[in-house]
C-alpha cells in the first residue's frame, strides 16, 4: 500500500506547502486509490510538517510549491517529492499514480512570500 499526501485548500492542490489547511491522505493499491482520509494540518513551524508526514507512514507528498528545506527533509525521510501540482486533491493523486503528475521542481525560495511562488512551466 501506498500512502500519497497532497496538501489541499478546500480540496485543491495549495500553491504552497507549508500554509495548507490539510492533507488529504489516499492509500492506493494496484495504482488504485482504496481509502482517503484528511488529516489536519498541524501548522507551519520549520522542519516540522516533513517529519509530521513521516510519522503518519506518508510515501510521497504532492503540492504546488515547497521551500527547498522542506524538499530536502521529506527527501530525507525517503519520502517523494511532487511540486508544481495543479488542480484538486483527487486529480493529482490519480495523475501521480497513472504517471501524467510530474513534478516540475518548482521550489519557493523564500516561503514568507508564497504569492511569489508561480514558477510553474519553466
Amino acid at each position: 500500500m501506498k500512502k500519497i499526501a497532497v496538501a489541499s485548500d478546500n480540496g485543491k492542490v495549495t500553491e504552497h506547502f507549508g500554509h495548507c489547511e490539510s492533507f488529504i491522505v489516499f492509500h492506493a493499491e494496484d495504482k488504485k486509490i482504496v481509502k482517503v482520509e484528511t488529516i489536519a494540518s498541524p501548522g507551519h513551524r520549520p522542519g516540522f510538517l516533513p517529519l509530521f508526514l513521516a510519522e503518519q507512514g506518508i510515501d510521497v507528498i504532492i503540492s504546488g510549491g515547497m521551500g527547498g528545506g522542506a524538499v530536502d527533509l521529506f527527501n530525507e525521510k525517503n519520502i517523494e517529492v511532487i511540486i508544481g501540482a495543479r488542480g484538486t486533491a483527487q486529480e493529482a493523486a490519480e495523475g501521480y499514480l497513472d504517471g501524467s503528475l510530474l513534478s516540475t521542481g518548482s521550489v519557493c525560495s523564500e516561503h514568507q512570500h508564497h504569492d511569489d511562488c508561480g514558477a510553474y512551466g519553466e
